[in-house]
C-alpha cells in the first residue's frame, strides 16, 4: 500500500499545485502492485475486483464541513491523500487548519463516517498529519470565494 504524499515524494497531492484541485490521484492496491483508480467519470461505486470510485469518496468527504468556516473540508484543502484498497479498505490522510483546532476530534470521525457510507467500503482509517502544514493557499477557488479571500 503506497500513500500519496502531498509533497510529491512517493505519490501525488490530492490538490495538485496549491488551490488547483487536481482530483485524479487515488490509487488501488492489489497483490500485483498499484494501479490507478477508475477515472472520476466512471467512479460511482464498486466495480469489478472491488474497486471503489475515487469520485464517490470525494463526494462523501465533501459532505463534511468545518464548523467555523462555511466550506467543506475537501475544498478547504484539508484532505491530503486517499488510499483505496482492493478489499474495500480506505485510508484518508488529512490535516486541520491549526494544531489547536477545536474540531480536532470530530472532523476525522465525521470523515470516517462519511467514507464508510460509500458502497463497497469495508473499513476506513483516518490519519491526521501536520506535514506539510495547512495554509490558505491549499483552498480551492470556490472555497476562497465562499470566505471572501481574494
Amino acid at each position: 500500500m503506497a500513500m500519496m504524499a502531498p509533497d510529491g515524494h512517493g505519490g501525488q497531492d490530492m490538490r495538485g499545485e496549491a488551490g488547483q484541485g487536481d482530483r485524479s490521484v487515488a490509487t488501488v492496491w492489489t497483490p500485483e502492485g498499484e494501479m490507478p483508480a477508475a477515472p472520476p467519470s466512471s467512479a460511482a461505486g464498486p466495480t469489478g475486483g472491488g474497486a471503489i470510485g475515487e469520485q464517490a469518496l470525494i463526494d462523501a468527504i465533501a459532505t463534511v464541513y468545518d464548523p467555523e468556516i462555511p466550506v467543506n473540508i475537501y475544498e478547504l484543502g484539508l484532505i491530503y491523500a486517499i488510499e483505496i484498497g482492493e478489499d474495500g479498505a480506505v485510508k484518508v490522510e488529512m490535516t486541520l487548519t491549526a494544531p489547536g483546532c477545536p474540531s480536532a476530534q470530530e472532523l476525522p470521525a465525521q470523515v470516517q463516517k462519511a467514507v464508510l457510507g460509500v458502497p463497497g467500503v469495508t473499513r476506513c482509517d483516518v490519519e491526521v498529519v501536520w506535514d506539510p502544514p495547512w495554509d490558505p493557499s491549499r483552498m480551492s477557488e470556490e472555497a476562497r470565494l465562499a470566505v471572501n479571500m481574494f
